[in-house]
């Protein structure tokens, strides 16, 4: 029994033409999405912004204020040497500062203790275990809410770091030509120009050599802002 090697391709194929002869002919892409959404059975709204924990019907254990991921501040502790992400917010005309590093901890220690105590339940009085895993859970939500604030300043953070290490090959990069040109002897103050204005059917061997080391220095440094370029 004969069989195709690939099945023939989908009927509608029909309804269009070549893309190139006639670029209408392709359907327009469905319009982006405005508002909520569901996808995998959980509703999501396009506006990007971390929902507090009351909006989400969580009760929040740190202490509270408007959408902290609005309000994530970077100080920088010189006399420490030590970085401190805190919260800066305005409630009821004070300004509140929540410091990140110590309501993790704090609930850290809490959710280390409900688990303990869970333990102990189990053990004596088992049919009792449901609210110590409520409280477990709701600690684990305001410990991700937490954590997802930092999420923006995470990302700028990282983005500088890897702009900062990609300035910092490039001038290591265009320092290591220099040095090879200059030791080379291709291109010098004194004679930059003249280089520049070499015709390879000159007769001079020295200059002959000179062009030589100028299109290999010309290659190294294609070469080199290429891998750069892929970093």
């Amino acid at each position: 029994m004969a069989t195709a090697t690939y099945p023939p391709p989908p009927p509608f194929y029909r309804l269009y033409k070549d893309y190139l002869q006639n670029p209408k002919s392709a359907p327009e892409p469905p319009p982006p999405i405005e508002g909520t959404y569901v996808c995998f059975g959980g509703n999501y709204t396009t506006d990007d912004v971390l929902p507090s924990l009351e909006d989400q019907g969580v009760r929040q254990l740190y202490p509270k204020g408007p959408n902290i991921g609005n309000f994530c501040i970077l100080l920088i502790d010189v006399m420490n040497c030590k970085m401190e992400f805190v919260l800066a917010c305005f409630v009821h005309g004070c300004f509140l500062v929540v410091d990140f590093k110590k309501e993790l901890r704090s609930l850290n220690r809490e959710l280390q203790l409900h688990i303990l105590e869970l333990a102990d339940v189990l053990v004596e009085r088992p049919s009792q275990y449901a609210r110590q895993v409520e409280e477990i859970s709701l600690i684990f939500k305001n410990l991700h809410h937490l954590l997802n604030s930092l999420r923006p300043h995470q990302a700028r953070a990282t983005l500088i770091h890897i702009l900062e290490l990609q300035i910092q090959r490039r001038k290591e990069a265009l320092e290591d030509i220099k040095r090879a040109s200059l030791s080379w002897g291709i291109f010098t103050p004194e004679n930059v120009e003249e280089c520049m204005s070499l015709s390879p059917e000159t007769k001079d061997i020295p200059l002959r050599i000179l062009i030589r080391r100028r299109e290999e220095a010309r290659r190294l440094l294609k070469e080199s802002l290429g891998t750069l370029d892929g970093q």
